[in-house]
């Protein structure tokens, strides 16, 4: 038992570290950047308010734990904003490694009945192919929008982003598990972009 706690409490303080990770996207009042464990609780939140923005068979529990995990591995690899000048390496093959390597470092720190099982749940975020996993990642892509129209513009503004890059880099994802969700935001995010279509 002592070993078995051990482990946990190896997993859940190296967890921690996900506070110290800081992302593009400001608080909503534009104090400060967030970081990704609020992130991930934020979105742990936005599954449990807007679970009737789910399709058929999505599992609201499920979608939780992967939001509580989907951001994990940046302990290691930091976050890599969509928008940046360097956005080209977000879902690269690269980081994609990195993410791989991370994942199997932290996971590894818990007990065989209990790693493989939540690494399973990350590995099915970022594959975004089951119903869970499209709207987590659905969730995952409208919070960043949200702060940016709550904060002014925050790091669209930073990075000199356009209307049709958020439409493409993140409109997409949003709308194939949240339609109404991406139609709601999107008339609110025009007013920060006056040439917008």
């Amino acid at each position: 038992m002592t070993d078995r706690l051990s482990a946990q409490f190896a997993f859940l303080n190296e967890a921690d570290r996900l506070k110290q990770v800081l992302r593009a996207t400001t608080l909503r009042d534009g104090s400060r950047p967030e970081n990704s464990g609020e992130h991930s609780w934020h979105l742990a939140l936005y599954a449990l308010v807007l679970a009737d923005q789910a399709g058929p068979g999505v599992s609201i529990d499920r979608v939780i734990r992967m939001l509580l995990l989907h951001d994990i591995v940046e302990i290691d690899v930091g976050d890599v904003p969509i928008h940046s000048q360097n956005g080209a390496a977000h879902g690269s093959a690269e980081t994609q490694a990195a993410e791989a390597a991370a994942a199997s470092r932290i996971f590894g720190l818990l007990p065989p009945d209990i790693g493989p099982g939540l690494r399973a749940l990350w590995e099915e975020f970022e594959a975004a192919e089951t119903p869970d996993a499209v709207f987590a990642k659905s969730l995952d892509r409208v919070q960043p929008v949200l702060q940016n129209i709550e904060s002014g513009g925050g790091s669209w503004i930073d990075y000199n982003v356009t209307f049709d890059e958020v439409e493409a880099r993140v409109g997409q994802k949003v709308a194939r598990g949240a339609p109404a969700l991406w139609s709601w935001v999107r008339e609110r995010m025009r007013a920060f972009f006056p040439d917008a279509g």
